[in-house]
């Protein structure tokens, strides 16, 4: 019985890996708006100009947020969907954690500097980088774990759309900030929300479609591991690969332990 929770040390893997990168996005996320600041002292007319001017930093803040915010979003996904990281999955989190990091350069860049298409250039190059590098760490974590079931390959062909049309938006923006204007490339990043909207709900109507059967008495847990009253489970799934159960109403509920052997199931 002890084997079929064999990927304790799997899950202690992603969970280190999840906390440095909470961490590393919690650091990123806070010294954006470290930019966004009134100097103290002025007059009301110097004060009102002062507001006016710090409307791009907020502008490039909000922004670089959201952004974080869907990397943070994606990665979690990767999360539920690699078994562990190691070797070149783990070389490329690192890296891609590192670009995580210096976003906070290029959006001061742009809140200083939107007029100039350098400034434009840098900080599209800085976005699009960083979602192949997010896509390397997604594909060779399941090229290492060797087995996948359909559900996961599934899952994993939304994230890895959702990222490539990331890249696509801002790396044709940067030559269209030089050949056009850095305000024209800047608009065209709006592009952006249809693309990860209509992916969005794409991955919500194909996760709906797709159930667990109820773990029987038989498939319980040892004494001294978790596990909540009423979850749902994946059975079939190799030795090593994790997923997410959906409930009634496509919601995501409690993993799915890794693999059930005698659990007494058809």
């Amino acid at each position: 019985m002890h084997d079929t929770w064999a990927g304790t040390g799997d899950e202690k893997n992603a969970e280190r890996l999840t906390a440095l990168s909470d961490g590393i996005f919690a650091i990123a996320m806070t010294l954006l708006v470290l930019d966004v600041r009134v100097p103290p002292g002025l007059s009301p007319e110097g004060f009102r100009d002062a507001v006016r001017d710090v409307l791009p930093d907020l502008g490039a803040y909000a922004l670089s947020f959201m952004i974080l915010a869907a990397f943070w979003r994606d990665h979690r996904r990767i999360v539920e969907l690699v078994p562990r990281f190691e070797g070149p999955s783990l070389k490329f989190a690192l890296f891609w954690l590192g670009t995580i990091a210096l976003i906070p350069f290029p959006t001061a860049l742009l809140s200083e500097y939107a007029s100039e298409p350098l400034a434009v250039a840098v900080y599209a190059g800085a976005v699009c980088v960083t979602n192949p590098v997010e896509l390397a760490v997604l594909r060779t974590g399941l090229r290492a774990a060797r087995h996948s079931d359909p559900a996961t390959e599934r899952d994993a062909r939304f994230v890895a759309a959702d990222l490539v049309g990331t890249a696509l938006v801002f790396g044709a923006t940067i030559p269209l900030a030089y050949v056009l204007s850095p305000a024209v490339a800047m608009w065209c990043w709006l592009t952006l929300l249809p693309v990860k909207v209509t992916t969005g709900l794409r991955s919500q109507r194909a996760q709906s479609s797709w159930r667990c059967p109820p773990v029987p008495d038989s498939a319980r847990p040892p004494p001294g591991i978790r596990w909540r009253p009423g979850a749902r489970l994946l059975t079939g799934r190799p030795s090593g690969t994790r997923s997410t159960c959906r409930g009634s109403a496509g919601r995501r509920g409690p993993r799915c332990p890794d693999r059930v052997r005698n659990a007494g199931l058809p």
